[in-house]
């Protein structure tokens, strides 16, 4: 089971464009595994749309795979969102990384779109089986709740034989929507004793229905700063975390040195949760790219060693 770290945003800490692209070469150059963005599209922080960031980094790369943590399927059009995915795999030559949720119900977005939260976890079921289908090469007839297909087909399909689709979230519902649909998994705002949990539920699972997918297919998000848990940025990130997520943020942050990010590594792939997004805690451009920096320098040669 390898343990791999890619790097993530949230929030947009840049105060331009071109500190966003510098960072992004970074990541590129510093072999980084992936870049991860996530998905709200109401926000009172400047936040990047998820796709079309997909889109521009494929575009600004070579080698760097990304995906989205985790987009909401049931506020997009599933068969557009197919499309997207499928585009932005073709022409990045297979370096996409798609993985998927519910959204979270406290979400300002479901309100802003008028879309309605009830029934979302059946609207997501039918939103993933069309994308599942779309990207096999399918010709897809629907007849559902949400959405009726009469013979769709995308043309051209994903470079990537099996398209990656990962899964968010720690319900049961979402458990069986892993078994059903995923390639991969990841946690949200479980500490590793609790993602641990749900590792298990997924195989055994996964056992039941008789499919499977890689030991190291299971992730998770760590917020980190090589920093103290009195800078401001870790105050409010924390409050953020304590508030939506109902989970003490000490418990899955990593605040220190390189030590202390190590061992919350090393928690999680002990869990069974070898695939990291590292999300750097950072005020603006020269904290950011601060910060990633370490990560390169003092977290990588880390991780490379518990391998």
């Amino acid at each position: 089971m390898s343990i791999r770290a890619g790097i993530g945003l949230s929030t947009y800490p840049f105060t331009s464009t071109d500190g966003f692209w510098r960072w992004v070469q970074m990541c590129e150059e510093g072999d980084i595994d992936s870049i991860w963005q996530t998905d709200t599209l109401v926000s009172k922080e400047p936040m990047l749309e998820c796709m079309t960031t997909m889109a521009a980094i494929a575009g600004a790369t070579k080698k760097l795979k990304f995906g989205m943590n985790v987009a909401s399927v049931a506020l997009r059009n599933p068969l557009v969102l197919a499309k997207q995915c499928a585009t932005i795999d073709v022409l990045s030559n297979g370096r996409i990384l798609p993985a998927f949720g519910i959204g979270s119900t406290f979400s300002a977005d479901w309100r802003t779109t008028g879309t309605p939260t009830k029934r979302r976890g059946k609207r997501t079921d039918e939103g993933l089986e069309i994308i599942s289908r779309l990207w096999k090469g399918e010709t897809v007839t629907l007849d559902g709740e949400f959405f009726q297909y009469d013979g769709v087909r995308i043309s051209p399909l994903p470079v990537q034989k099996e398209l990656p689709l990962w899964i968010g979230g720690s319900s049961d519902a979402a458990v069986r929507r892993t078994i059903k649909y995923g390639t991969g998994w990841q946690a949200s705002f479980e500490n590793p004793e609790q993602a641990g949990i749900t590792v298990e539920k997924i195989k055994q699972g996964m056992t039941d229905a008789g499919r499977e997918f890689e030991d190291d297919h299971f992730g998770t998000g760590i917020n980190f700063r090589f920093g103290k848990w009195d800078d401001d940025v870790v105050v409010r990130a924390a409050e953020r975390f304590e508030r939506v997520g109902g989970r003490n943020s000490r418990d899955s942050f990593a605040v220190g040195g390189a030590e202390e990010v190590l061992q919350k590594v090393q928690a999680f792939a002990d869990a069974g949760l070898p695939k990291l997004i590292l999300r750097p805690l950072a005020s603006d451009d020269k904290d950011t790219i601060h910060q990633t920096k370490l990560m390169i320098n003092e977290i990588q040669p880390g991780i490379a060693a518990m391998n």
